[in-house]
């Protein structure tokens, strides 16, 4: 699957070519409509490492809260695993990396003058289904050189209960299975993460210590157009 570009430190000629690739025609002689921007994406937790962020401009939202998260969505929040999200989507972005706490990692999107709705996805892999990110946000209204900043919680996918047992969280500090088909949460929706327990507030099974909470918000996304 071709993927949306991931910028680096060193990339003003490539993101140059990009401007104007995007103002070129088509092969029949229209314009092509698109817009680009840049997504600067912050790891605000303390040790909470973020799945590989991806994002993409599409109409129809990845989730909603208050509402039963989609398997792909589930999956998502469970195992860091976007494929069934973006499947078919060749303007997607994805980071190549885990996106560490303090580290920063930069996407190019392009979408459509009329799909300009911004989905943006990442797990927090220490955790059973927790997930941050944006879906539906409209750039519509974001002329080129403007700048908005989103200041995401944590969300819970509602698909997994939050035991914090070793071999049902991904990350490094489990070590155990990513995605579960079975749905085990008794809230059955997308809400608010409730947040971290860990061993030290009496989870005495917990893989989890205090290292491993979070306040929100734990993402910050910087949006440009350009």
């Amino acid at each position: 699957m071709k993927t949306g570009i991931v910028m680096h430190a060193a990339s003003g000629l490539l993101l140059a070519s990009i401007l104007l690739v995007a103002g070129c025609p088509s092969d029949d002689g229209e314009e092509i409509d698109t817009r680009l921007f840049h997504i600067e994406l912050l790891n605000l937790t303390a040790n909470q490492p973020m799945s590989p962020p991806v994002a993409l401009l599409d109409d129809d939202d990845w989730w909603r809260d208050g509402e039963v998260a989609s398997t792909a969505m589930e999956r998502m929040a469970e195992s860091g695993d976007p494929s069934e999200l973006i499947a078919g989507e060749d303007r997607a972005a994805q980071a190549d990396d885990l996106l560490l706490p303090g580290q920063r990692v930069d996407l190019i999107v392009e979408g459509d003058e009329n799909g300009l709705r911004l989905q943006v996805a990442t797990m927090l892999v220490n955790s059973n289904d927790a997930f941050s990110g944006t879906s539906g946000e409209d750039l519509s209204s974001l002329d080129p050189g403007e700048q908005r900043v989103l200041w995401l919680p944590a969300r819970d996918a509602g698909t997994e209960v939050n035991s914090e047992l070793a071999e049902t969280i991904p990350g490094p500090a489990g070590g155990g299975e990513g995605f579960n088909a079975t749905r085990d949460d008794v809230t059955g929706m997308v809400t608010l993460h409730p947040g971290v327990v860990g061993r030290e507030a009496g989870a005495a099974d917990s893989a989890l210590d205090a290292s491993h909470r979070f306040d929100n918000p734990v993402l910050r996304v910087t949006i440009t157009a350009l």
